[in-house]
Order: C-alpha cells, then structure tokens, then sequence
C-alpha cells in the first residue's frame, strides 16, 4: 500500500504522508545495523518504524480488540465510575450533547508543550531523532546529537517564564471564543499538569506547575467552558524512534537518548527519572500495547478528569484509544460528570472517524475538516492557524491563515450544525506573537458585529447556496478557501424565525441576491417580513420575489470578511 493510500485510509488524508520522515534507503542501514545500534530491529522492520509514527495495529487489530488490546475489560468493576454508562458502545449511545456547547460554536486551542521550545514545528519531538529530517539538522545545530541532548532535555527547557494564563484567556475571549480547550498530553509522552501517574509532567519538570490546573481555573473564572486534549495514547508507536540512531555519519551506530535507564542519570538534572517512562520502552515492531501501558495510559487520564472535571474530553484517536481503557474512560467521563454536575451531563467527548451509527454516542471531530451537509448530530471542526505547535518561521514569513479564511471555515461549519475549533499555538516563554494577536483581534471584531448569526444558533433548512462547496472529511477543510462572495450560508435561531443569511464576500453588484428566499424555491422559505444588514443602523430596500429576495446594499461595508443579512419571517 503507498504511504498516500495509507493515511487516506486512516483518514489522516494524503497530505498528512507530507509530514513523515524522509524514506532511507535499506543499504544505507545495513552498517548501522551490523555493528550493533539497535540489533533488535532487521532492516524491512527498521524502516517500518521510521516510516510510520502512527503504529501498526493502530485501529482495530482483530475481532474484540481496538488498536491492539482487548476490547473487554479486566477484573475491575470500578473501571467505568459508577453511574448508568458502561464501557459499550450501546450504553454511549445514550448521550446527547449538551445545549453548551451548541450554543458556543466558537473554541480557542492551544498545543502547549515542550515540542514549542525549538519554535521548529509540528512533530519535533520525533522528527529531531529521524536523520535526514529537517528538525534532526535543527536539533544538531542549536542543541546537539539526540545521543546527547535529547528530547527529556528540551522538557527542562520549557518555562512559561512570562505565561499570564488569566491575560491570556481575556484575549481568547475577546477574540469571540466561548470555549477554551488545552493540550493535557502529545504523543510525547509528556503531561502537562501535575500527573499522579507519571513522572514526565509539567508539575515536576519544566515550568513546575499545573498548567492545566492554571488554565481551568483562569478560563472558569472568565466564563469559558474548559476542555483538555490527549493524545498520548499513540505515545507506544510514535516515539520508538527515540531508541534508534543514525544510519550514515560520525555517529553511525551510537544509539539516542532513548536508550538510557535511571541508573545512567546519576549526576544528572534528570537523576530519579526514567526516560523509558516518557520515550516508551523499546518493543517489536509488531508488538501491541502491553497490559502496563494500557493501565497507565487509562490511570493518567482518569487522574486528569478527577483533578480538574473537563468540560470537553478529546481523544487524537480514530476510536475510542487502547481497548477496554478507551471504552472505560468514556463511561467513567460521563458518569463522573454526572456525579460532579448534579446529574447534568454538559460534558463533551471528541474522537475521530466515527462511523454513522456511533455519532450519537460522542462529538465526532474532523481535523482540519468540514462536512458537505448539515448533520444531525453535533460535531466539530478543527484546524489551526498554522502549525500545531509554534513554528517561528511562520511569524518570520507572515504564512499564518488569514482572518478571512478562519471566519470562511467557522461560518461553514457552523452552518451544518458544527462547532468551530481554532488551535493558537504559543511561544515556548508562554506568549503568542504579534501576527497571531493580530488574527485574533481582527476575528474578535468580527464576532463583535456578526455573533448573533454564530452563536446559539441551528442548521436551517439547507447549509447554503453558490457556487462552490467545501469537501467533506478529515483534512479536506482547506476546501473553504475557494468560498467567496458568490456564496451564502444560513443560520438560523432556535426558534426558527430568524434567518441569517452570511455573505462569504462583499458583491460585486448593487444587491444582495438570494434564489433559496425566493416564494417560488423549493424550500418553501415563508414570506420575509424583515431586513437588515448587521453592523448597520440603515435599513435596506428589499423585495421578495418568486426567484429570489433581492436587498439593497449600503454604499459603505458594516465590517470586513464576510456580512450578515438578518430575515424575520412574518
């Protein structure tokens, strides 16, 4: 199968084969491997594991278990909390979203961790021990060789000296968001509030303190539903790289830092440590999740919803992750929200590549994605204005996602009963840049003037009308980008007699034309009985007709991006 077919196929989409590591040859590995670097891996496997972070067995790995492990769960009555949901997919599907979380449409994401320290991009953290990539050259250029500085290192390194978790929260807020979400965890490994269960967090390490604990506390204070995101479920996989070395070269043969063992960490800033703990021990290629990794994958995130009660729980996985622990944390997060919120289930579960009979069960999300028609069920659509974790070169260039196409895709969303995510990565000190401000507050102004047709609204009889269309599915979001002033897309109040007609450009002609208004459409739109043009205090001339209604547009524009017409039906 090609590496394209792959992660369309995993729904990762073939741009997501773009970020791998660059293929080596196996003659090249052949030294390497016969004076003894890593003697456990032959060749065809070796290069398995370089070109594929995301596992084999990943997903379903035969009948009764997902992503390896067993899909029944051990002897542990407790596993699942006590309430009515049980680790079935049948008891899940009991669950409705909340009202909330409809109503807020709008999410600031930020992807904080000590991969932000390089400011070198997406997936550093595997990437610097992967010859040939361009994070190896930057971790040898401003760091060292992984067999010396390695990633446990850049953990110490990530400070948050000048982080105001309550500062930034009210810039997060100003810019329209209703909801903030947090990284708990990457594929690192490393967690990022103060972990019962594993030593790698940022409690112990790094800025010492709970920093998910510090954003719950400071987005409730402002009025924020707070969310938290794990993805360290794939930690098994995604960092055996850590445990190899290089194939050509000076170094050829000695192996990275993920060989180490607490004993060699005496004298060490890391002494008591065990890098195994955060790296993952080496394991076959092959070989799936063992019961040790599963139990604490299912404990860490258990100690997360009971120490700081999320709001949101997302899971970066297709699937609830890891067998009975997936199965079980998603009962025991519904029943523990029950309990915590006198008997009000508000809380919201996210993971991915849900298939149709399941979406009621959970939020599906769609990573950097969009719909082609309104659901029935609540999702959510996320991306980022850039990379994931902060990428310097991005401020440098001026290469981050305009205004426009952040609103473009939100108003597209949310059109087809979706809630918009938008991750806002940080510098490794705890600030975001002067270009990243700048998106926010040109979209916090837009919201000013327009949120009435976002938030608490609902899907109206068709998403839109134009000439273009986004694709649909994960990593297919980008589509919104051909949106423009040629097309439309409606909201609608909970009531159902207010319609919000959302210009995706300014037009070129003397009128607003829309055909699905028109008395003679197919939709049967009712008789209009109002007009107006939010962000303006005139009131448009206007005229009903069977083709379409037609409205006048001022000379001057109400804002910038995208304009919202409201319609009151008599």
């Amino acid at each position: 199968m090609k590496r394209r077919q792959f992660f369309e196929l995993v729904g990762m989409g073939a741009g997501a084969a773009a970020v791998l590591p660059l293929r080596a040859k196996a003659k090249d590995l052949q030294g390497v491997l016969s004076h003894g670097g890593v003697p456990n891996f032959p060749v065809a496997e070796w290069q398995a594991l370089v070109d594929n972070g995301w596992g084999p067995g990943e997903g379903s790995a035969g009948p009764g278990t997902w992503d390896g492990v067993p899909l029944k769960s051990p002897a542990d009555p407790g596993l699942a909390g006590e309430g009515p949901f049980k680790p079935e997919w049948e008891s899940l599907l009991a669950y409705d979203a909340p009202e909330w979380y409809r109503d807020a449409k709008f999410g600031i994401w930020t992807h904080w961790s000590p991969q932000c320290v390089p400011e070198a991009g997406d997936w550093y953290a595997r990437n610097m021990y992967i010859q040939g990539q361009g994070q190896y050259d930057h971790q040898i250029a401003h760091y060292d060789h992984p067999s010396k500085f390695g990633y446990k290192d850049l953990c110490a390194q990530w400070t948050l000296l000048n982080w105001e978790p309550e500062a930034m929260i009210e810039r997060f807020k100003r810019a329209g968001a209703k909801l903030f979400v947090a990284l708990a965890n990457h594929h690192d490994g490393f967690d990022t509030w103060a972990s019962k269960h594993h030593p790698w967090n940022a409690g112990a390490i790094g800025p010492k303190r709970d920093v998910i604990g510090a954003w719950a506390a400071a987005a409730r204070q402002q009025g924020l539903r707070f969310g938290v995101t794990v993805h360290a479920a794939r930690n098994w996989w995604w960092f055996q790289v850590a445990h190899l070395c290089d194939k050509s070269g000076p170094l050829a043969g000695v192996p990275y830092d993920g060989r180490l063992t607490p004993e060699q960490g005496a004298d060490q800033w890391w002494q008591g440590l065990d890098p195994q703990k955060l790296y993952g021990r080496k394991h076959g290629i092959h070989e799936n999740p063992d019961e040790e990794y599963v139990r604490n994958f299912y404990d860490r995130v258990r100690d997360l919803i009971d120490r700081h009660d999320p709001d949101l729980l997302y899971f970066d996985n297709s699937g609830l992750p890891l067998g009975w622990a997936g199965m079980n944390i998603g009962a025991y997060f519904y029943n523990h929200y029950l309990k915590t919120h006198n008997g009000a289930l508000d809380a919201v579960l996210n993971i991915k590549q849900v298939p149709d009979n399941l979406a009621k069960a959970v939020v599906a999300d769609y990573e950097r994605g969009v719909t082609d028609r309104i659901m029935p069920y609540a999702w959510q659509s996320e991306t980022c204005i850039g990379e994931w974790h902060y990428n310097r070169s991005l401020l440098t260039n001026h290469k981050y996602m305009k205004p426009v196409e952040a609103i473009r895709w939100m108003v597209d969303a949310v059109s087809k009963n979706g809630t918009f995510i938008l991750n806002v990565p940080g510098r490794p000190d705890g600030t975001i840049d002067s270009d990243e401000e700048a998106i926010l507050e040109a979209i916090g102004k837009w919201m000013q003037t327009n949120g009435e047709a976002i938030y608490a609204t609902r899907p109206w009889k068709t998403y839109g009308e134009g000439p273009h269309a986004a694709k649909s599915g994960a990593f297919a979001g980008g589509s919104t980008a051909s949106l423009d002033a040629a097309d439309i897309r409606f909201t609608c109040n909970k009531r159902g007699n207010v319609l919000y007609a959302i210009m995706l450009g300014w037009p070129t002609g003397e009128k607003f034309q829309i055909q699905s208004l028109g008395t003679a459409s197919p939709l049967h739109p009712g008789k209009v009985a109002r007009v107006g043009l939010l962000g303006w205090a005139g009131n448009p001339e206007w005229n009903q007709s069977a083709e379409s209604l037609s409205v006048g547009k001022p000379s001057a524009k109400p804002c910038d991006f995208a304009y919202t017409l409201k319609i009151e039906f008599a």
